[in-house]
């Protein structure tokens, strides 16, 4: 698999622009309300040709069927990412319904969250992201880790990237660990909650280029 960079959770043209011009591969559209980081299907059809060489996820959370085909036709999406409960048989009726790859986000504490990616025989991609903390109100873009060590030499039937707590600190590291075909940022390359930092989104991008040996675009940072 191509390394796969994507900045989650994009709201402004400044921050698409960033991700864009730093050599991300994929950018990031949450639909849901709870969260900071939410736009609107308006929002969507104006922010979308922005993206540019980058492909657009659209990250839902236990979305109904109408739901999702509206943001299909707002956003246009390349891949679905499933951050909710959806159970493996719902897995494979939104990739039925849509006809696009869909990426399941599994949150991890364990190894038995792991090896739960294998019931997910439809997905075209999974995601391990940090289980969310106790009282949390939304399953992801929390800032926090878990133990890498849980993914040494996991084998699964579909490709596999990581998330949670990653940051440009950090996110060498975590690929060295973890072998992980790409990586996911939301919160580590954020000044507050919803808040994108284009000098983080630079600073992230360039080191997750590096740690996977591609050049570091120059004009980024």
């Amino acid at each position: 698999m191509t390394p796969f960079i994507k900045i989650c959770g994009l709201k402004t043209p400044a921050a698409i622009d960033a991700a864009l011009r730093a050599g991300a591969s994929h950018a990031g559209f949450m639909v849901f309300e709870k969260s900071p980081r939410h736009v609107s299907l308006d929002e969507m059809r104006a922010l979308g040709p922005r993206t540019g060489a980058m492909k657009r996820a659209a990250v839902l959370v236990n979305s109904a069927d109408e739901t999702i085909r509206d943001v299909v036709a707002a956003l246009s999406p390349h891949l679905l990412q499933l951050h909710g409960d959806e159970a493996p048989d719902r897995v494979a009726a939104i990739r039925a319904l849509t006809g696009l790859p869909v990426m399941k986000v599994l949150p991890v504490a364990t190894a038995a969250d792991v090896a739960a990616a294998r019931s997910y025989g439809a997905a075209d991609l999974i995601m391990f992201d940090a289980k969310a903390p106790k009282g949390a109100d939304r399953p992801g873009g929390n800032g926090v880790t878990f133990d890498w060590a849980l993914l040494k030499d996991v084998q699964l039937g579909a490709p596999w990237i990581l998330s949670g707590g990653l940051n440009d600190a950090n996110v060498a590291e975590a690929v060295r660990q973890t072998g992980a075909g790409g990586v996911d940022v939301s919160s580590g390359v954020e000044d507050a909650p919803g808040v994108k930092s284009p000098q983080r989104i630079a600073a992230f991008t360039a080191a997750a280029r590096a740690a996977y040996g591609l050049p570091v675009l120059d004009h980024a940072l």
